[in-house]
Parts: C-alpha cells; structure tokens; sequence
C-alpha cells in the first residue's frame, strides 16, 4: 500500500477545535497546522470490509543530522539495507516514529552546548526517501519535534505529506484513513506541551471517543518513558528524566484500551519493552531504535530493535503477529539479526514485566495468544 491520490478509499483530516490557551501562543499555532487530505490504498486488491488487516511499525528513526555539525551518509539509501526494506514490506501499512526534522530552518529552540541536549535536522528531500522505502504513517509526537521550533515543526509535517506520509502527531490531531474497506483513525502523543499529551488522560480519552465514532479501528502512537540501558523495565508509576515527566506507560495504554483504542505502538525509551494482550489489544511498549545514524546510541540493547509485524481483525482485536529482530550497527543502521537478539530480549521481558498475559513469543519472534 501507497499514500497516493483519492482513488478508492479516502482519508479525511480532522483538526479539532479545542479550549484556547492565550498564553501558549506556540500551541494555539500548532492547533490550525494545514494539513492536506491523503489516501491510505491497499497494496492489493482486497474485498471492502476484509477480515483482518497486517500493521508493520518500527521505533525511533534520525537519519541523522546537519546540526550542529555535519552526520549525514554520503548517500541516504544506505540508512535502509536493502534486506531490511524487504522485511518492511508486505503489509497493509507501515508505520514509524520520525524523531527528528525535516527543514532547512537555521535556529534550534535547543541549547546543544549542554550536556544530554540534542537537536537534530535531516534535509526535506528525506521525505521522499521514507516514502520510497514504504512508510505510509509516521508520527512526529516526541521530544525532537521542535528542535527547530514552530518552522522546523510546521516544515516536517509539510514535507512528510508532501512526500505522501501521513504525519501524525499535532496537537488535538485525529487523522483518519481507510485500508481494505476498514476506517482506521491514527493519533499520536508524547509528554511534551506541543503533543497531545500522556500525562492528560482525561482529553487523551476524548480524542479516542471522537475518533471511535467515525474509525472502527484507532491506532495510538506513543512517545514515553525515561531513557537508555535502564529503562527496560514497564513500571506501573511515572517515569522522570532530567526533570521531564515523561508518564506513566503501563496506565496510559491501558485506559486509552479502555476508552477504546485498538493498538498501542510505543517508542521513545530507546530500547526495547515488554508486549501485551490487554482485553484482546496488542500493548508494544517500546519497539527500541530503527535508525540512528551517528546520532543515536547503539551500545548494549540500544543496538537491539525489530519490526513488529501485527496482524488485527476488522474490530481492532489482535490475530498474531511478529518481530522480526534488527540490530544496529556501529553507525546507527538497521540489519537483520540472525542471531534473534531482541526477540530474546523482548521475550524475557514480556515474561517477567506481564507473568499473566495471553501473549506468547516464541524463540524466532512469532507472537500468538494463548
């Protein structure tokens, strides 16, 4: 499946008129982004109202940076081995946490002189990469959103619908497409004041409401919890990180199930995270790094990712599903893992993080219900 122009099925753009906070002039802006109308088209032909349909999603991808000094590859098709783009394929749709910018904006909103402050650009031709390479969703709900302020924000959405990926993640923001027949409602959220925010669980669950009513399906896309090799563990409290809250991701998924959400993609750790079944919905909390060329750590199980592959019926319940495992190398490329890493990882942890759930992960990554 292609974003391409209306053909057969239609995306609609909801942008939602919300209370106006006169002293956030930032947000009241990020409330009217113009974002055009696009089309999620199957792949292949399928009878409208299919049984189920095949969702590929991956973490968090910087296809590095020209800021503040020069980390980009000589050529960025490199950034997707051609193994790797293989396996991104054969879904329904694909979808990915872009946590960087694409604009030619030259003023970060970031102190990059301090220590753990990162601001990354990647130039807006990327876009077309990323649609090349078959993303069809990427979410733009994180921490690097607005590394380069309002500009740099307003430009990577633009750039990414231009290129026909669907950018998910403004404030109050509900985009809507339809797949094989089935309305599917995409929303994204991060703990940051410009992002529907995780730690607002009052109008997180309106927005699904909303959503549910012209979706049968609603994916969340989720940017929480600390950071880096100790931030394995899903812990049902909120997580900090140099001061930031940064949300509690076992309560937040669960309440956005039970307001109605059918599929829970969460990134941001930087490392893999346990899966769940919570009332038949598949719950990834971290699907770890994909892309970090020279920007992102690869050390230890930061190096350790996947592509969750998650087949769901037309009621938005979980079938079976996927990880097919990736391993970073050195410079923050995906490769494929014959030796099932982060399968392993993610299956340990599953084990000890959710000892009673339906979900089981076998040793080459396939994922069932018991």
């Amino acid at each position: 499946m292609k974003i391409k122009s209306a053909k057969s099925n239609l995306i609609h753009l909801l942008s939602l008129a919300v209370l106006t906070m006169p002293s956030f002039a930032l947000v009241s802006l990020l409330y009217n982004l113009p974002l055009k109308p696009q089309v999620l088209q199957a792949k292949s032909s399928i009878k409208l109202e299919s049984s189920h349909i095949t969702i590929k999603a991956v973490g968090d991808i910087v296809a590095g940076t020209n800021f503040p000094d020069y980390r980009l590859p000589k050529n960025p098709n490199e950034l997707f081995p051609s193994k790797v783009k293989q396996k991104l394929k054969g879904a329904d749709i694909l979808f990915g946490n872009y946590e960087s910018t694409l604009t030619k904006h030259p003023y970060s909103t970031k102190d990059t002189n301090q220590d753990m402050v990162f601001a990354f650009r990647s130039p807006p031709e990327y876009a077309r990469l990323f649609s090349q390479v078959g993303f069809d969703v990427m979410s733009v709900a994180n921490n690097h959103s607005m590394d380069f302020g309002e500009v740099g924000f307003r430009d990577t959405i633009k750039n990414l619908d231009s290129a026909g990926v669907v950018a998910v993640g403004a404030k109050n923001q509900i985009r809507y497409s339809t797949v094989k027949g089935i309305p599917i409602a995409w929303i994204g959220f991060c703990f940051n004041i410009y992002c529907n925010s995780v730690n607002d669980l009052e109008t997180a669950k309106n927005l699904v409401n909303i959503a549910k009513q012209k979706a049968k399906i609603v994916v969340i896309s989720m940017h929480v919890g600390t950071e880096g090799r100790d931030a394995l563990r899903v812990k049902n409290k909120t997580e900090l990180f140099y001061g930031q809250n940064r949300g509690n991701s076992l309560k937040f998924a669960r309440e956005m199930v039970d307001a109605g959400a059918d599929l829970i993609l969460g990134h941001g750790p930087h490392v893999p995270r346990a899966m769940e079944v919570y009332k038949g919905k598949l719950i990834a909390y971290s699907l770890g790094n994909f892309v970090g060329y020279k920007t992102l750590s690869t050390s230890g199980d930061k190096g350790k990712s996947m592509i969750l592959e998650a087949k769901i019926n037309s009621q938005g319940n979980f079938i079976s599903g996927n990880i097919i495992p990736i391993q970073l190398n050195k410079n923050g490329i995906p490769q494929l893992d014959k030796s099932f890493q982060s399968v392993k990882l993610v299956q340990s942890l599953t084990k000890i993080d959710f000892q009673n759930t339906k979900l089981q992960i076998h040793n080459h990554g396939k994922l069932i219900i018991n």
